[in-house]
């Protein structure tokens, strides 16, 4: 369904969103690869060249591996006759091995061994036409310099390192050592020659180190025994200068240290107990009754009757003080009584107090004695601990002294041992042989890493070359970016040649547009460019059904855009249909439309605006589709032209045209050189917009399109112009769907 102007406000939103917020989906990514389906696979074609070239040039490697293993049970087997204590053997251990495979001196051995200063291969070029480029090149700028013992010996040792390879297998005690060389027998000799020279080295150290521990031990066995001595003998002379006597189960004071000290635990805990009691009985004595809980802690028959014999007095003076008052002979006689009985009372707590008093100074007379003992005790202990110290140290020096010297004599007899039966742990399971397939370079990793890079490098080419192509290809992209319709898309048409559209007056050739271009709907009427066209016509027609549609101003962003020529032949397709329809050239600043169809016209336009000279007089028919056309007349020395446009002279032109005829289409020029077109929009129905397909800049358009509102409340669409269809068709898929029924309907002649 054709859709109609939208609102301003709609507009204005979408130029202001400059991003589609539509999701990349699957088919945008395909028609993005279609697009640009032969950038990408040039860039793939190209990386696959390299590749190739890469490996006609490249000399061929061969590598050959070499495995040794670390036994652990060799390592086990001889672990008690190691001089220096060998740690088993663990992740840390493996990779400690596989740096020394890689140290220079394993390396400096093989060279010095296999004689490879002497071997070009380490001495020279790195083989095959690239390292014989390379090696000219550095040759070129080293100049003629001879390379010292040294500097060869190094150089080999860097290329020695580069084509060496040594690795741990996985969790395993295998080591695999693999060498890389331009002849397949030399990397096998090679890969055995490290292995030999790293089994070599480990005896060789294992060697020495058990020598040169023997001879420390011997030396360090005899002062160990002289400082053994010497310590025993200090120690008993220590105990008998001080009178220590150990009886097996500790020394004597301190077994009696400890017999007084449980005694005073025992003594302190009797006066506490003896206090407590005492400062309760004083809590008691402080209360004129004891209440009944403590009657029955003391346990006393006495006190336990008196308060009984009180409780019930205490119970009938009350009953006899509410009946008869409490003056009553009977209740004073019950007070009385009570009296007696409280003092009673009073004082056998007073008895049992002194008890209480006198069993707490016997304890803490008792606490006071057994505390003077244990006094006099620690003081007697202070000077046997103080020299009980010294003794621990001396014993501990005595034993340190004897434990070093088992330990070393122990380990001097190992050492010996080990010196007449050198081990390694290390030994080769598998020999290097001689490699049938090369190594490198791999032919078909290079060509997938060459066609993986480049359909990488491709994809990213064309999504830069998508994001940054700012121009209008679609009609998706018009409705998307300026919120207006995308009324007609029009064909490019080639650089023709013809005769004027007017028989006889305009025979000369055109100078700014090919007069059959502006003729093309006439000539070709059954053509793309004419069905394109006529989609125009058929968007003129629907909205004339809300609004009259019956000036339209055709304009665009900068000039050559097409606009004129879509002018010239939307007007010369309405005429043909028996419309009346009148094309006014108002591209006052360059009225190419003027000089193209009617180059010997002298009055037009600005004649008529001015009242100088009437419309019949300056009209001319074009006797085929009798299409009106009114030129722009002399402009050259017209300095205001918007002023012209937008004068009353021009809309009264305007109104009148309107009545005389159905359609007036007027050419516009350009919206950003000029401001013409902003001051019509009081008598234009419509405007049609044209944009050049994929050259016309997004952002000039919007920018345009934001500094007009009112063209875009009467925007009718945009047309864009010489699309090229075949390229068309890799951005709207359905143009290349349908190009096999528009044969069926579609000619150009």
């Amino acid at each position: 369904m054709l859709q109609l102007n939208k609102p301003s406000s709609e507009i204005n939103r979408a130029i202001g969103d400059v991003e589609d917020p539509s999701p990349q989906t699957l088919s945008t990514f395909v028609g993005m690869v279609r697009r640009q389906l032969r950038s990408m696979l040039t860039i793939v074609l190209g990386c696959l060249i390299v590749a190739l070239l890469y490996l006609f040039t490249a000399a061929p490697h061969y590598s050959s591996t070499a495995s040794i293993v670390i036994d652990t049970r060799k390592v086990q087997l001889f672990q008690s006759q190691s001089a220096f204590g060998d740690v088993a053997v663990d992740s840390a251990t493996v990779e400690t091995q596989v740096e020394i495979l890689k140290s220079e001196n394993i390396s400096l051995t093989v060279i010095r061994d296999l004689h490879l200063i002497d071997d070009p291969e380490f001495a020279g070029s790195s083989g095959g036409l690239l390292g014989a480029v390379v090696g000219s090149i550095s040759e070129l700028f080293s100049g003629s310099h001879v390379a010292s013992e040294y500097e060869l010996t190094r150089g080999a040792l860097q290329r020695f390192a580069s084509n060496r390879t040594v690795k741990r297998v996985g969790l395993s005690y295998v080591m695999e050592i693999s060498f890389t060389s331009q002849d397949p027998q030399k990397a096998a000799r090679i890969a055995n020659a490290i292995a030999d020279a790293y089994i070599v080295d480990q005896l060789e150290a294992k060697y020495q180190a058990t020598r040169r521990a023997s001879v420390w031990l011997q030396d360090r066995i005899r002062e160990l025994r002289t400082q053994a001595s010497t310590a025993q003998r200090t120690v008993v002379d220590f105990k008998t200068a001080n009178n220590i006597v150990d009886t097996g189960k500790g020394l004597m004071n301190q077994q009696q240290l400890t017999e007084v000290n449980t005694q005073l635990i025992s003594a302190h805990t009797a006066t506490a107990e003896a206090k407590a009691r005492l400062d309760r009985m004083n809590d008691m004595l402080k209360q004129q009754i004891p209440d009944a809980s403590v009657a029955d802690a003391l346990r006393n028959e006495t006190i336990v009757k008196l308060r009984g014999q009180y409780v019930d007095m205490a119970s009938k003076e009350a009953i006899w003080s509410a009946k008869y008052g409490s003056d009553h002979l009977a209740a004073v006689n019950l007070r009385k009584q009570m009296a007696e009985i409280k003092s009673n009372i009073t004082e056998e707590l007073k008895r049992i107090q002194g008890a209480y008093k006198s069993d707490y100074d016997i304890a803490l007379t008792r606490e006071e004695a057994t505390k003077s003992s244990l006094n006099s005790l620690v003081s007697e202990s202070q000077l046997t601990n103080q020299a009980q110290i010294q003794l621990r140290e001396l014993e501990s020096n005595a034993q340190s002294y004897q434990a070093m010297y088992d330990n070393f004599l122990q380990r001097y007899m190992e050492s010996v041992q080990q010196q007449s039966f050198p081990i390694t742990e290390a030994r080769v399971i598998s020999v290097a042989t001689t490699p049938l397939v090369k190594s490198s370079p791999k032919t078909l990793i290079v060509l997938a890493a060459a066609l993986l890079g480049g359909l990488i490098l491709s994809l990213g080419a064309a999504i830069a070359r998508e994001l940054t192509d700012k121009v209008f290809r679609t009609a998706g992209q018009v409705e998307a970016s300026l919120g207006a319709n995308c009324i007609a898309i029009l064909p490019a048409l080639g650089d023709q040649t013809g005769q004027s559209i007017l028989s006889g007056k305009f025979s000369k050739k055109a100078e700014y547009l090919q007069p059959n271009l502006l003729r093309y709907v006439v000539e070709n009427p059954l053509s793309r460019f004419a069905e394109a066209v006529r989609s125009v016509k058929v968007a003129v027609d629907l909205n004339s059904i809300v609004r009259e549609n019956r000036v339209l101003a055709i304009t665009s962003t900068l000039p050559d855009e097409g606009k004129s020529t879509l002018s010239t032949n939307l007007a010369q397709l309405m005429a043909h249909g028996g419309s009346r329809v009148i094309l006014v050239d108002s591209d006052l600043r360059n009225p190419s439309l003027s000089r193209s169809l009617v180059p010997d016209a002298k009055c037009g336009l600005v004649d008529v605006v001015a009242q100088k000279m009437r419309l019949e007089d300056v009209l001319i028919v074009d006797p085929e589709t009798r299409l009106s056309i009114l030129p722009a007349g002399a402009t050259s020395k017209l300095l205001h032209t918007n002023e012209i446009l937008a004068s009353k002279g021009m809309r009264d032109l305007v109104a009148l045209l309107r009545s005389k005829f159905d359609y007036v289409v007027l050419d516009m020029p350009p919206m950003a050189p000029v401001v013409d077109v902003r001051v019509t929009a009081s008598y234009v129905d419509s405007y049609v917009f044209v944009v050049e397909w994929a050259k016309t800049n997004v952002e000039v358009i919007m920018h345009n399109l934001r500094g007009a509102p009112v063209i875009q409340e009467k925007l009718l669409g945009v047309v864009l112009n010489k699309a090229d269809i075949n390229v068309l068709a890799r951005y709207e898929s359905h143009y290349g769907r349908y190009d096999k029924y528009y044969a069926r309907y579609g000619r150009t002649e």
